[in-house]
């Protein structure tokens, strides 16, 4: 039996070595370091009001939320699947997660909890 190799297959190419690992952390270290240093300093432009919240925590979010889905990419080796498996996991995050996120600024407010 002969293997076509326009048909998926149930391997696939994975990183070797530790550089992979390294570079991750670098990657994320700097993100990181980019949300904790914009949370000391807090720039004035940043603390304008959008979605019941501020643009700092609307940035907060969103680079979270990078950070989780490259972890996801990497560590979950998502990048090597097919295109159809990855769709089929990254989809509802992207519809629920926002949706999520929108309910929680716009619809806290109303409680008085968030500034």
């Amino acid at each position: 039996m002969s293997h076509n190799p326009n048909l998926p297959s149930e391997h696939h190419e994975s990183p070797e070595g530790t550089w992979w690992v390294w570079k991750v952390f670098i990657i994320l270290l700097v993100v990181t370091t980019v949300e904790v240093a914009l949370g000391i300093i807090k720039p004035e432009p940043l603390l304008v009001g959008v979605l019941g919240t501020s643009l700092l925590n609307v940035i907060f979010i969103v680079l979270t939320l990078v950070k989780a889905i490259y972890i996801v990419a990497e560590f979950m080796h998502l990048k090597y699947e097919l295109v159809n498996l990855k769709w089929t996991i990254a989809l509802p995050a992207i519809i629920l997660i926002p949706y999520l996120t929108f309910v929680l600024l716009v619809e806290g407010g109303y409680m008085n909890v968030l500034p």
